[in-house]
């Protein structure tokens, strides 16, 4: 499906520039490890084009260009897209969902912000929820707890990411802890991120964000079950290595500021081998009632999508105007 030069250049992308998914991604089987890889490598290329280039505006509109034409069949000539375009066509991957990554991008050109955690849940769902839909499609998975179980693995990874960036996000600027958490406990957004320090209330928040990822984990893992058998071990292994970022987070007090957590080689093959374990174990324990819970409200839509329960689902209205905003940046009218 993929030309095998793509699919190289895509491994390569995913070997420097996501440790993690390239630790879990060697349990997966090849028929769903290589277009993961390209999935992987395309987003990859996307948020990176977007968090590190000078036009972050432009950059977001380059990349709807870019799904536009993948979509169309004429994928721009790089290796990514070339390589995403043959999965698109190759599992009928639906629109909505590397749109929704696109929408999630877009925020981040704006450097917007969140009142709530229910609106922080928003953009996860779009930059990471997405993902975990997409990684289900491609294991020809459209079951709607699976789906709803892989978004709230989705959440939880990214909630984790942005406790483990409290320090650098402040430093570049960027504000990911939930406005009303911070006016509660006392702390001015800009006054912290003109001088980012390990405050109490700092930390508090980010064991709150931890908190809540732990109990997403928790609740994607009983979803693993619907997936394929040999897809089970891969996926167990990265929501382990996701949490275990969030455990050394906790073990530095909570201070992500003067530190940045890491997880080591060995770690990450201690919990592949963990995760083998309770793959074994699950595959014969009862179904847990929690597989059945309803997917949170703020990634009902990728649920939807991705089970075809709306299949001809159009650009969604928070995508478009958000799109004629960029548009109207990118042209200097605001």
């Amino acid at each position: 499906m993929i030309p095998p030069d793509d699919l190289e250049a895509c491994r390569a992308m995913i070997r420097t520039g996501s440790l993690s998914f390239h630790a879990a991604s060697k349990a997966l089987p090849a028929r769903v490890r290589d277009p993961a890889l390209a999935l992987y490598a395309f987003c990859r290329v996307a948020d990176d084009e977007v968090d590190e280039g000078t036009d972050k505006v432009a950059a977001v509109l380059r990349l709807r260009d870019r799904l536009d034409a993948i979509y169309q069949g004429r994928p721009r000539n790089a290796p990514s897209d070339r390589a995403f375009a043959a999965v698109v066509a190759g599992f009928d991957m639906p629109r909505a969902l590397p749109e929704a990554l696109l929408e999630g991008l877009a925020w981040d050109s704006l450097d917007r912000r969140y009142a709530t955690l229910s609106e922080l849940k928003d953009y996860a769902a779009r930059v990471a929820a997405a993902v975990g839909a997409m990684m289900c499609v491609l294991m020809r998975v459209r079951d709607a707890d699976a789906l709803a179980r892989a978004c709230d693995l989705g959440l939880a990874m990214q909630l984790t990411n942005i406790a483990r960036d409290v320090g650098e996000d402040a430093r570049a600027g960027r504000l990911f802890l939930p406005l009303d958490w911070m006016a509660a406990a006392g702390v001015c957004p800009d006054a912290f991120l003109a001088d980012p320090v390990p405050l109490p209330q700092i930390r508090a928040m980010t064991a709150r964000l931890l908190a809540e990822a732990e109990d997403l984990y928790s609740r994607a893992a009983t979803g693993v079950r619907r997936l394929p058998m040999d897809c089970r071990v891969a996926i167990h292994t990265a929501g382990h290595v996701y949490s275990a970022i969030g455990t050394e987070v906790a073990r530095a007090g909570y201070d992500s500021i003067t530190r940045r957590a890491r997880t080591t080689a060995r770690q990450k093959l201690g919990w592949l081998t963990v995760s083998a374990l309770q793959t074994a174990v699950l595959a014969v324990a009862p179904q847990s009632a929690r597989l059945h819970a309803p997917p949170e409200p703020e990634v009902a839509f990728l649920v939807q999508a991705a089970a075809r329960v709306r299949p001809g689902l159009a650009r969604s209205e928070s995508l478009l105007r958000v799109l004629a905003q960029l548009e109207a940046r990118d042209r200097g009218m605001i």
